[in-house]
């Protein structure tokens, strides 16, 4: 009977997912229509690629977001913006400097590592308000990006390392197949390993967690450290993607992110949460921005139109959490 009860339990939780995530699917779908209608320029090789393009940066930083917010506690990540930029300068000036493209991957990609450790020792043994820690960081990142480069892009980059933002293959652009493979690997470890499990747990219930022999500061840093990378790997595809490393890029990153992520179904709680819903809320973000382009819509009016969108998202959250507590 145990067994009988835990199976509804699973398959009525398979069946709340599928529903949460098919609210955003319904809005992305109709928004694509409804801008194809007014204009059908959207449907064009050079747009969609373009289109493609923004949603895997988008959505490679809400999949490392969604780890943080599961993981609950209150953990939010606001450095990725400032991880962008200061990733894709140095990754540039490494590669000016003489270092190889393959060994100047790897030693940012183990730096965004040690940025997402730092975020967990804070916020875990330090107990610093996850809050307060990333947005040391969104500070301290960005203001070292111009410390580097002293306001200036840092240019002159391999043609080989420019091929991770700006080739194709198979017609589609690598950062989308970079996308692909980092939801597909996401996916798994959320949903079918034991470390998933326990990140939703932490999430959910951190007390009953722990008592269960959670290790929850590890679990929430390990969430960190997946943010970092994962901002680290957008820094290399921003900066390959504008042939420089440029101080001024990823401002406010971390709020599209933030976005898509709550768009996409997560729960700001903890707890709840996927990465498909992620990519949805990303696209959602990136699809919103390309129909304003394409309407001529002013953009004074763009940052004005996502605000409200994450206004809605928010507050739609909100309201379905007290729905189904009652």
């Amino acid at each position: 009977m145990v067994v009988l009860e835990g199976e509804k339990t699973l398959i009525a939780g398979k069946k709340q997912r599928s529903f949460k995530e098919l609210g955003p699917l319904v809005a992305l779908m109709s928004l694509a229509i409804f801008t194809t209608v007014l204009n059908p320029r959207f449907l064009t090789a050079f747009n969609l690629q373009a289109l493609g393009r923004q949603i895997a940066i988008f959505g490679l930083l809400a999949i490392g977001e969604t780890f943080v917010i599961i993981s609950g506690g209150g953990a939010i990540d606001l450095s990725p913006g400032s991880v962008v930029a200061l990733t894709g300068v140095m990754v540039a000036w490494l590669m000016t400097h003489g270092v190889s493209v393959w060994i100047s991957l790897f030693l940012i990609l183990l730096f965004s590592l040690g940025i997402g450790a730092w975020h967990g020792v804070f916020v875990t043994k330090l107990k610093v308000p996850a809050f307060i820690i990333t947005l040391g960081t969104l500070t301290i990142a960005r203001g070292m990006a111009a410390v580097i480069t002293r306001g200036w892009p840092v240019i002159n980059l391999p043609g080989s390392f420019l091929k991770i933002g700006q080739a194709d293959f198979l017609k589609i652009p690598v950062p989308v197949w970079i996308l692909i493979g980092v939801t597909l690997i996401a996916d798994f470890f959320l949903r079918k390993t034991v470390y998933g499990k326990h990140l939703r747990a932490s999430g959910g219930n951190e007390i009953a967690a722990r008592f269960s022999g959670v290790n929850v500061d590890a679990v929430r840093t390990i969430a960190f450290m997946v943010s970092g990378f994962l901002a680290g790997l957008v820094g290399v595809i921003v900066a390959a993607r504008l042939s420089q490393g440029q101080p001024g890029v990823g401002s406010m990153y971390e709020l599209y992110a933030i976005a898509s992520t709550v768009i996409g179904g997560t729960s700001l709680t903890g707890g709840e949460g996927s990465v498909l819903g992620a990519i949805i809320g990303a696209s959602i973000i990136s699809l919103l921005w390309n129909a304003l382009v394409l309407l001529n819509v002013s953009t004074y009016w763009h940052n004005v139109v996502i605000g409200i969108v994450i206004v809605v998202a928010v507050t739609l959250d909100i309201v379905r959490r007290r729905f189904v507590s009652k």
